[in-house]
């Protein structure tokens, strides 16, 4: 698929503690232009917005559109879809947007010992994934979105984050 059919993704950073990880817009637009690219789909026109908060961002969050009153590491809300064909020169075709906590991916990436960038590309995959109809409410449902993962990160040179340490 060419650079052209890929979604244009861009990075708002709400929380300081993001600071201190320069890399992290690069990693994300690389992990979702990968997860992109590997999907049968045109994605040209389209646009992906990623929020990177903190815990109390994404508790609140979860508190208002999950009901779960605490923090978790990636939340995704995939945005309605106008009904008929996307042309160029329409709107752009928004796919969503994918909130990403700092404080929980840093925690998540020492206790599983992966380095933060591998954790943020896998986040940002699995986000993506959720944007464009992807889900884990069931087995199967679970072991085909994890195998694109899979196979998203391996093309980014990242190890399985599902296999057993």
């Amino acid at each position: 698929m060419s650079h052209s059919n890929l979604p244009m993704t861009e990075v708002l950073v709400v929380a300081d503690c993001w600071q201190g990880e320069p890399d992290a817009e690069g990693v994300i637009q690389r992990a979702i232009a990968e997860a992109a690219a590997m999907i049968d789909d045109d994605f040209a026109g389209a646009e992906v917005a990623v929020m990177l908060t903190d815990d109390s961002g994404i508790r609140t969050l979860n508190s208002n559109w999950r009901g779960i009153d605490k923090p978790t590491n990636v939340l995704s809300f995939p945005a309605l879809q106008p009904e008929g064909e996307w042309k160029p020169g329409d709107a752009p075709r928004m796919l969503g947007d994918i909130a990403i906590a700092y404080e929980t991916l840093r925690r998540e990436a020492t206790e599983e010992q992966k380095p933060f960038d591998h954790h943020l590309s896998h986040l940002a995959v699995h986000g993506f994934l959720h944007l464009i109809g992807y889900d884990h409410e069931n087995d199967a449902d679970a072991e085909e979105m994890e195998g694109l993962e899979r196979d998203v990160l391996a093309q980014l040179g990242i190890p399985d984050p599902y296999a057993e340490r």
